[in-house]
């Protein structure tokens, strides 16, 4: 698929998902220029998009298409903490620990 179709196929189908699961008291309804592609890959006859939308809602979406299928695959994903870690903090963490499954003391 011609990856300026498959990205116009991932706006759509973000933007249906969305209004689909709002809110039945918010009025926004989201259209596709609400909806972006963060990345997109086309490898041989598949494509993949990581696509976000303006609203602020956590969300974000993975898109693939299976050329071989001709099937679309649609992943909505909520994202739930973005927390940094310093590395060396986490290599001493992880020396510490004897077992990755240890309980928090």
């Amino acid at each position: 698929m011609e990856n300026e179709l498959f990205e116009n196929l991932c706006k759509f189908l973000v933007s249906e998902y969305f209004n689909s699961h709002r809110e039945k008291t918010d009025r926004f309804i989201m259209c596709t220029s609400d909806v972006f592609i963060v990345w997109s890959c086309k490898t041989l006859q598949n494509n993949k998009a990581m696509v976000s939308t303006r609203v602020s809602d956590g969300m974000y979406y993975e898109i693939t298409y299976n050329g071989d299928k001709e099937q679309i695959y649609f992943d909505a994903y909520k994202k739930w903490e973005n927390k940094p870690h310093e590395l060396n903090d986490v290599l001493r963490r992880m020396r510490e620990k004897s077992c990755d499954c240890e309980e928090e003391g």
